[in-house]
């Protein structure tokens, strides 16, 4: 199991170097994300403050903000996400962040 530590490494190496690159910060909090939950949301917030176009944030972080027990600021995430992601062209992000609102909301029928 040598490949995880060394891949975290290698990502605080890139993160030292360039602390405003929004693909470190984003592969960074997906890799706390499994163990140190808290330490990803801090990546995630960082995103969501200083790099609010980048899409891919706003579902794994409200999922996360959802596992936190923190439903409202989830749906806050989810529907800004909707914004961006609807502004950016990017129709299945915003697909699957509706999905996600739905299911916070108690809105998803699927089940029935």
């Amino acid at each position: 199991m040598e490949t995880a530590p060394n891949r975290l490494q290698q990502l605080l190496a890139f993160y030292a170097d360039d602390p405003n690159d929004a693909f470190t910060i984003y592969a960074l909090a997906t890799e706390y994300r499994p163990t140190e939950p808290l330490r990803a949301m801090k990546f995630y917030q960082t995103l969501l403050d200083e790099h609010p176009d980048y899409v891919g944030t706003y579902y794994h972080a409200g999922k996360l903000l959802e596992q936190l027990e923190k439903p409202e600021e989830a749906e806050k995430v989810y529907r800004r996400g909707l914004q961006v992601s609807r502004k950016a062209g990017q129709m299945h992000a915003a697909s699957e962040l509706q999905q996600a609102l739905n299911q916070l909301l108690g809105l998803d029928y699927e089940d029935e």
